[in-house]
């Protein structure tokens, strides 16, 4: 058996049964994927038991795209195999490459075959492995970076395993000359604007002529860097045991305890782990500043798409909200059941109107969660209604009102109560407030004024 056609048992007999899906787009690579494949599952007779799909990915990024989808149509009928089309729209980001849209694309595309857990097997082979080196030493990465690809990838709930990491372009080259493979050739990867393109082109035919096993030598560092990696997850994890406040938060104390260099690791660490996009250093250096600034600030650092907030004793990774101060709806008594989409993901209120009371649940929806203390805090709704006919409404703004929650003896202004409760500065804008006109019911969530609780024989 080849080496070839060997990775690839090894792959099936790590994983038997689970599904299998060949990224194919009809280059070299993919075809001898493919064929490899499907000589493995005709030789068997169908013995090889994982159910096993063909996915092409439509970028229509070129004018040959049409004719590549044909290709991989009659590739996939001669050798008997099922084959999924996707197609895919590109929509063009600013500080984003066209390529890495793609690759998002592409890689969405392959997890969307199988509801349950999959193996996506892709033709990455050893010299990709080494122009993937380059590239992440050109961007300055750290180790992780410089680990390049590993054999196999967690995404979500599907395995990424590139089979032919151990396997050379030249032997895939021959494996397709020997049985007579026909591919095709995408005009773009002789495009050397694109960096992977003008190191394959350009650099790497360099490097060989003068070190000729340089690609060997770069994976092999490659493979020291994940190790070294793994080392810091190791450390990283430990320090995260120790510095965790809630889910998505960390102690300030533990975080002011650690040497930049493990602060670092820690934060980046616990952002991947979120699945959060890596922090500059920059912003790395600028959260070191801020989390040793006065506990009575509450300074906030952008990374990526989302933010570190200090409130108190802990750091909180949240999402970018959106301003919703503007936002409000009035609440149609006539009709019993209701139900309100709060706006930025922020959740749902479901409410009827009986007799004299308004009864409603909130909802909360929001991906990252606050953890703070609510034991005061229920998510369930009971106020009396006037009798008069005023309207009632929800909205996230307030003119700061004197209240008398239900578990307090004393009236106080609304934003002292909200800071008794202990909510951070910037949660307490994503509240929605009860009224009815202008007079101040209820913060939904957390408590009815004293004046609008039912009475116990109601």
């Amino acid at each position: 058996m080849n080496p070839i056609e060997l990775a690839l048992v090894n792959t099936i007999n790590k994983h038997p049964q689970s599904p299998l899906v060949i990224a194919y787009s009809g280059g070299v690579d993919s075809q001898v994927l493919l064929h490899a494949l499907a000589k493995l599952k005709h030789k068997h007779k169908g013995k090889v038991l994982n159910p096993l799909t063909v996915c092409h990915v439509n970028h229509g990024l070129s004018d040959n795209a049409q004719q590549w989808q044909n290709f991989a149509e009659q590739q996939c009928q001669r050798l008997e195999l099922s084959l999924k089309i996707c197609q895919v729209h590109i929509q063009v980001q600013p500080q984003q490459s066209l390529e890495a849209l793609a690759r998002d694309a592409r890689y969405q595309s392959l997890q969307s075959i199988y509801q349950e857990a999959s193996i996506i097997l892709t033709g990455h082979h050893r010299d990709d492995q080494a122009e993937t080196f380059l590239l992440a030493l050109k961007r300055g990465s750290g180790l992780k970076g410089l680990s390049a690809m590993a054999n196999e990838t967690q995404y979500n709930k599907d395995l990424l395993v590139r089979p032919f990491l151990a396997i050379t372009r030249a032997q895939i080259i021959d494996y397709a000359n020997v049985h007579e493979l026909n591919w095709v050739e995408d005009e773009s990867n002789a495009d050397t604007r694109f960096d992977r393109n003008f190191i394959r082109n350009d650099i790497m035919p360099m490097l060989i002529k003068r070190w000729p096993s340089i690609t060997n030598t770069i994976n092999r560092s490659s493979e020291h860097c994940r190790e070294g990696q793994l080392l810091l997850d190791e450390l990283a994890l430990e320090d995260l045991n120790l510095s965790q406040h809630g889910k998505y938060s960390l102690s300030v104390k533990a975080l002011q305890q650690l040497s930049t260099a493990r602060f670092n690791n820690l934060i980046r660490y616990f952002l991947a782990h979120n699945h959060c996009l890596m922090p500059s250093t920059e912003q790395l250096n600028q959260l070191k500043l801020q989390i040793n600034a006065n506990s009575d600030k509450n300074p906030i650092v952008k990374v990526g798409q989302n933010y570190f907030r200090r409130y108190k004793d802990a750091l909180y990774l949240t999402e970018d909200f959106k301003d919703v101060s503007d936002w409000s709806v009035e609440l149609i008594t006539s009709i019993k059941n209701q139900k309100i989409e709060f706006p930025d993901n922020l959740g749902t209120f479901q409410f009827s109107v009986n007799f004299s009371k308004l009864v409603g649940e909130f909802e909360r929806k929001e991906a990252r969660q606050i953890e703070y203390r609510q034991s005061i805090s229920n998510n369930h709704l009971v106020a009396s209604l006037p009798n008069t006919n005023c309207k009632l409404s929800i909205r996230f703004n307030h003119n700061n009102p004197t209240c008398l929650p239900n578990y307090r003896n004393h009236s106080r202004p609304l934003k002292k109560v909200l800071q008794e409760l202990n909510i951070p500065p910037w949660q307490r804008k994503r509240i929605p407030f009860l009224y009815y006109g202008d007079v101040f019911v209820a913060a939904i969530g957390y408590f009815v004024c004293q004046n609008f609780l039912i009475e116990n024989n109601e």
